[in-house]
């Protein structure tokens, strides 16, 4: 049985679908602002959402855990919306941001979009930041994303995990998949996690959970690297599932040659493939994920669509 929710007053969560990453609205007596903005799909709906919670109030601030695509893909309309609003991300991608080097930002790379945004300043580990009247520290939290950081506070000991725990297991970790080791960085930032002793967790996707959920959840994560860091092949292959259930959550709905052609050409696919199965043939070995979506409930098949379940 769940805990009575009980966030700190001025602090609104958007939980998204899976597309998009939850957004975090902080409302008090300083600026107002919101943590991650979600997948350019959703960008309207996000400014939308944000317009309506913040009543006529501008918002002052846009903070990025980190700059994956389902992470900051609403950014540009934010910044659109809020000509004033401030923008902050943590410092590793500074520089791609600024030249907008869709290659080294995996947009280009993962076959995702995300429309040109600007940064203002940069949030860094070890900084503390005030929002809803609450100072929250800010930690780095790689694994995942070699970039992300992950936001404390430790009086009412709220977390905003990202994608370095769900209450069901964590983030894809994209370092893996380009051969360089980070399983240990996810292990840390897991034992990061527990040394904070959060009270409340609000992950980058799914509910916020707490208490009682949170030791679970860590378990739970710890498991699943297990089982990564023992067959990294096992989790290439859930990576791989995993964007293109991303694709048929942006889409909903394609003829499958169609879906099945959009990997073949999008490089995270070619360097999955070639890294950990080289010797299968990718088209018939990319029709093996899209039976597996089919047959976990993910996707369904309608004659030659395949659609988002």
């Amino acid at each position: 049985m769940r805990a009575t929710l009980a966030l700190p007053e001025g602090i609104t969560v958007f939980e998204r679908g899976w597309l998009s990453s939850n957004n975090i609205l902080f409302q008090g007596s300083g600026p107002a602002a919101l943590v991650d903005s979600g997948y350019d799909t959703h960008a309207r709906q996000t400014v939308a959402l944000v317009r309506h919670a913040l009543n006529g109030r501008p918002l002052e601030l846009l903070l990025n855990t980190h700059l994956h695509s389902d992470h900051c893909g609403g950014n540009a309309a934010l910044q659109q919306a809020f000509a004033t609003v401030h923008t902050m991300i943590p410092p590793g991608q500074a520089r791609a941001v600024a030249r907008w080097d869709a290659v080294a930002l995996t947009y280009e790379t993962t076959g995702q979009v995300c429309q040109r945004f600007g940064f203002d300043s940069l949030l860094r580990p070890g900084m503390q930041i005030r929002l809803a009247d609450f100072d929250w520290e800010v930690h780095a939290a790689p694994g995942h994303d070699p970039h992300s950081v992950i936001l404390f506070e430790p009086s009412s000991r709220v977390l905003i995990s990202a994608d370095a725990l769900w209450e069901n297991g964590f983030g894809i970790v994209f370092p893996e998949l380009e051969g360089v080791s980070a399983f240990d960085e996810v292990a840390a930032t897991l034992d990061l996690i527990e040394r904070l002793q959060p009270r409340w967790v609000i992950p980058g996707h799914g509910a916020v959970f707490g208490p009682d959920q949170v030791a679970p959840a860590l378990v739970r994560a710890r498991s699943r690297l297990a089982s990564f860091v023992e067959d990294p092949a096992r989790h290439a292959r859930h990576a791989a599932k995993v964007l293109l259930k991303f694709k048929l959550l942006e889409l909903q709905e394609l003829p499958y040659r169609q879906l099945r052609e959009w990997a073949l050409q999008t490089p995270y696919f070619a360097l999955v493939i070639g890294r950990y199965f080289g010797k299968d043939d990718a088209a018939s070995w990319l029709d093996a994920l899209a039976r597996d979506l089919v047959k976990s409930g993910a996707a369904k098949v309608s004659g030659e669509q395949i659609l988002n379940a």
